[in-house]
């Protein structure tokens, strides 16, 4: 687990130890560049694990990345280059420029993703190197656009994850009055940027009473003028089909921006979530994920991930939502990007599920964001200026062209030891054109 002093990790062991029926683990390794953290997570992980009946799983932690990953089964990628604080200069450059400020979308996605990409591609080169038939599990964000980066320039089997769609399903099954595994998707788009166009209980449409389901609850619990945004009964039965929450950042930017300006950056309840949380880690009487780590988000984190292991180590022949090449599924796209849909798992993996095309208005936003992701891919990669600059406009929820330069030298400024090539001049690396 890269990024193992995260205070996600008790959710990801909780899910893990659970399924050691199907997925036989020997061992759980740590790596974290903050020794402070692992200190506390190693001996919690320890605990979880004796109190699971697993005491038998060697639980190591350090920060060397090669043993943490040599001759491992899977990876978890859960890092975030330059910590909560560096998340929080993401969302003050949104709101600086008049933007969205946000960790996945918008300029701060871009600069996290900037960040990323090239420690991302460390750690797959590691990969190749110590544990060549391993499994890459990202969950880092912005988790699509940088499995993006790791399946263009690595030869590490890589798939991305999303707690989104886990969570899609089990309330569209609990809506709907079934169980999770009688319920088919087709779940279309990109992280963050995906819609549920069909949901069928064997055999048998049911996506129009989630629409009617969902309009009902707009018309009961409108959103508020001074609340956070939502959808309304209309623009739900406008867009037929079930949105991602996110694309609330592009369908309605405005009342986003009205909404950031009256309230603190997430960023700054989470740090003050994750001191609590750190405190409750402490305890030497411990032995479970607290409650408390509810507040922290990303609900089915642990389903996600643990589920995903148990079904590819057991060959189990499963579909899962999960960030992974298109291959032909997604007909209007290109072969070689990534996208989030129903993929066919198996131990080599998971392979995307052909279905139909996208209609005009989801293929249009679809199309604009993938080419967003190139070019910042590009930029990470190549050190190329002139892509970081191209993808700052061509994001829905970027500058306007004259204030690209300005918001782009202020990008490098604040996240300048970070940025590798791209780095301003007199910073590390050198910018190249």
């Amino acid at each position: 687990m890269i990024g193992g002093g995260s205070t996600y990790t008790p959710e990801l062991v909780d899910g893990l130890v659970r399924r050691r029926d199907r997925l036989p683990i020997s061992e759980i390794h740590l790596v974290d560049l903050d020794a402070d953290r692992l200190a506390v997570l190693g001996p919690l992980t320890q605990r979880m694990c004796a109190r699971a009946g697993a005491g038998d799983v060697v639980v190591r932690w350090g920060s060397d990345r090669v043993e943490g990953v040599r001759d491992a089964a899977f990876v978890v990628s859960q890092i975030r280059v330059g910590g909560m604080e560096a998340r929080e200069r993401d969302e003050l450059l949104g709101r600086e420029f008049g933007l969205i400020g946000q960790e996945t979308v918008g300029v701060g996605g871009f600069a996290n993703a900037l960040r990323t990409i090239p420690v991302a591609l460390a750690i797959a080169r590691d990969i190749e190197a110590h544990a060549p038939g391993a499994i890459l599990l990202n969950f880092t964000n912005p988790s699509g656009l940088v499995t993006e980066a790791l399946c263009r320039h690595s030869t590490v089997n890589t798939i991305g994850l999303c707690n989104v769609p886990w969570s899609f399903i089990t309330h569209f099954a609990r809506g709907l009055h079934v169980e999770r595994h009688e319920l088919e998707l087709d779940y279309v788009g990109l992280n963050h940027l995906s819609w549920v166009r069909s949901a069928r209980v064997h055999g048998e449409e049911r996506i129009g009473e989630l629409l009617d389901g969902m309009a009902a609850m707009a018309e009961r619990h409108p959103p508020a003028p001074d609340g956070e945004p939502g959808w309304t009964a209309e623009s739900i039965r406008m867009l037929a089909a079930m949105p991602n929450y996110y694309l609330l950042y592009y369908y309605e930017t405005a009342a986003f921006l009205r909404h950031q300006a009256a309230h603190p950056t997430r960023a700054s309840e989470v740090m003050a979530i994750e001191e609590q949380l750190m405190e409750r880690y402490r305890d030497p009487a411990l032995d479970e994920k607290p409650p408390e780590l509810e507040l922290r988000g990303g609900a089915f984190y642990s389903e996600t991930a643990a589920a995903l292991m148990a079904d590819i180590w057991s060959d189990a022949g499963t579909t899962h939502i999960v960030n992974v090449v298109n291959g032909g599924a997604i007909p209007n796209l290109a072969d070689d990007v990534v996208v989030e849909t129903a993929a066919h798992v198996t131990r080599a993996g998971a392979t995307a599920i052909p279905t139909a095309p996208l209609r005009p208005d989801v293929d249009a936003l679809v199309h604009t964001m993938k080419s967003f992701e190139l070019l910042t891919v590009q930029a990470a990669v190549e050190g190329s200026e002139e892509a970081a600059l191209r993808a700052l406009i061509t994001n829905p929820l970027g500058p306007q062209a004259h204030d690209a330069p300005a918001l782009w030298r202020r990008l490098q400024a604040v996240n300048a030891p970070h940025l590798a090539k791209l780095a301003p001049p007199g910073e590390a690396g050198a910018r190249k054109r």
